[in-house]
């Protein structure tokens, strides 16, 4: 957690806050909870996805519209090969506070705090834009809210309709060695919608729009709790700054004012959980977390890597199914297997991301759990911040187009692909 200078200034924004409009509808987060439910049961399947770190700037109408279409073709994937719906949730409008593992930064011989998402201070390294500024929240809220009402336009508008899957291409993917496979996939779509509607004899209005539904990590406390109200006709508090939010490994301790805080909301939650996190741990954070043992109230997504997956998830899965609790398992495949190149950039390999994922499906089918999702960083953008996929990026390519701000990103051409990965995987376990 950053420590603010000025506690009369970080009471003063808290005080604003609590007076700016939600962001989101206690309708919502309970529609999303039943949601989540189905996808415990195997009814649904959730594609969780976004940027690492949100920043400022990138509020605007073509990053959002890039993130959205992304987000929207692979779910399409999905959806066709699954034959089951996704649930959609978008890592953003709220992802703008990290957490770091070191609370300063060293460069040059010149030591300043951590740059810790741009809700509480900036990314140059200079001893101003270091230093947490509480108003950072109020414009992070109209950020987040920007965010939200064009993403509600454009399914409102009907960007979303099934009837045109086609208008959701990407110009710069147009010689994506998937392109073909995707196009296909699109006709296959189309012709199916209009074999019903011809049966109907009517044209279906709900392939017009999807649902969609906002998550970010609920780290700054200080921004949540202003945001977490009682709402007319309904029991308990919401949070109301996001439908979903999660605790970080780092700040998921037992007795820590993050899992306290989680407790007393009736927004569906998540749980990072690593490596590091043993059966005991687990269960009695669940415990915590979810004592009435609801549908729909807890997920967790496990963040192992590549490499430890196949040893560390077996002893969670089978405690969680021994105690016969409910939760929805969700694989992160992209925290676990981050590293640093010789060149000095941090990326993440494509063959370590699809190795997780995989080695999750067989991993729940061993078990007799069920993987329910995936939790990805991701773009929009024709950036190059993770090797190989597709087009096989080298170590070369990532200093044509690295662009986050914190954590490398599947760009669209591989999250295409790990959307195609998961069809054939779960098909091949199906069968």
């Amino acid at each position: 957690m950053p420590v603010y200078p000025d506690a009369a200034a970080l009471a003063a924004a808290q005080d604003e806050l609590r007076t700016l409009p939600p962001l989101v509808t206690s309708r919502e987060i309970l529609a999303l909870r039943q949601q989540l439910a189905d996808a415990q049961d195997g009814r649904r399947f959730v594609l969780q996805g976004g940027d690492c770190a949100e920043s400022f700037a990138d509020c605007n109408a073509g990053v959002i519209t890039n993130r959205l279409k992304v987000l929207l073709q692979m779910s399409l994937v999905l959806v066709h090969g699954l034959k089951v719906p996704v649930v959609r949730v978008g890592r953003f409008a709220g992802q703008y506070a990290k957490p770091r593992s070191a609370d300063t930064e060293t460069r040059d011989g010149q030591t300043l705090p951590s740059y810790r998402g741009d809700m509480v201070n900036g990314p140059e390294f200079t001893a101003a834009a270091r230093v947490p500024d509480p108003r950072r929240m109020i414009k992070a809220h109209a950020r987040s809210a920007m965010t939200m009402n064009f993403v509600r336009s454009l399914i409102d508008g009907g960007f979303a309709d099934l009837h045109h899957p086609e208008y959701w291409g990407l110009g710069w993917v147009e010689q994506s060695p998937h392109a073909a496979e995707y196009q296909k996939m699109v006709e296959s779509i189309g012709d199916a919608v209009r074999f019903m509607e011809t049966l109907a004899g009517r044209t279906m209005q709900s392939l017009n729009r999807v649902e969609f539904y906002t998550s970010h990590e609920a780290l700054l406390l200080p921004y949540e709790e202003a945001l977490t109200r009682q709402v007319p006709r309904a029991d308990g508090w919401f949070n109301l700054s996001t439908h979903f939010p999660w605790i970080g490994m780092r700040t998921a301790a037992l007795d820590g004012a993050h899992v306290e805080y989680f407790r007393g909301i009736r927004n569906p939650v998540a749980v990072k959980i690593g490596p590091s996190v043993t059966a005991d741990q687990l269960l009695r954070l669940i415990d915590v977390l979810n004592p009435d043992d609801e549908p729909g109230r807890l997920t967790l997504i496990h963040r192992m890597g590549a490499s430890q997956i196949a040893e560390r998830l077996p002893p969670l899965l089978e405690a969680v199914r021994r105690a016969g609790r409910r939760v929805l398992w969700i694989c992160d495949p992209m925290h676990g297997n981050t590293e640093s190149t010789h060149n000095g950039y941090k990326t993440r390999r494509f063959e370590n991301i699809r190795h997780e994922i995989e080695q999750a499906f067989d991993l729940h089918a061993a078990a007799g759990t069920r993987l329910g999702g995936v939790h990805l960083e991701l773009t929009g953008e024709n950036v190059t911040e993770c090797l190989g996929g597709a087009r096989e990026l080298t170590e070369i390519d990532l200093q044509r187009a690295y662009r986050t701000t914190v954590d490398p990103r599947l760009n669209y051409e591989q999250a295409l692909e790990i959307a195609m990965l998961i069809v054939r995987k779960r098909g091949a376990i199906a069968g």
